[in-house]
């Protein structure tokens, strides 16, 4: 059985994925996995992959959702994102596509839910073969 959490969080990709719609995405893969990488939402617009993670949360929330993309959970998304760059998925795309790591909020308050989106919010360092971030 779902906890509330996760079915909220379930209702929030639903409604990031029909709001990045109407944006001009083409939603590529949602949930994808790589052992216990995921990676929420994958699209593509204007010769761009967007690796994007969504956040959401209940109206009256203590702090806003994208303050909750600390820096393990940067580190996670980078090191998905890496894994789905790697994978047979990537394959099928153009191989000089544009990639970033963005960020969307969904907050549900009455009577619309709210989103914020930040493309490119999250910029990898890499050095020597590591991941910084």
């Amino acid at each position: 059985m779902k906890t509330n959490k996760q079915i909220i969080g379930e209702r929030g990709e639903a409604e990031a994925c029909s709001w990045l719609t109407g944006e001009g995405h083409r939603i590529l893969k949602r949930n994808w996995r790589a052992g216990h990488l995921e990676l929420d939402v994958i699209t593509l617009k204007d010769h761009v992959l967007h690796v994007i993670e969504v956040k959401t949360r209940s109206d009256g929330a203590p702090v806003p959702p994208e303050v909750n993309v600390g820096y393990k959970k940067k580190r996670r998304l980078v090191s998905a994102a890496y894994a789905f760059l790697k994978s047979e998925d990537r394959a099928a795309l153009p191989a000089d596509l544009e990639i970033w790591l963005d960020v969307l909020t969904v907050v549900f308050e009455e009577p619309e839910p709210r989103i914020e989106y930040f493309p490119q919010a999250i910029i990898p360092i890499f050095f020597t073969g590591q991941v910084i971030y």
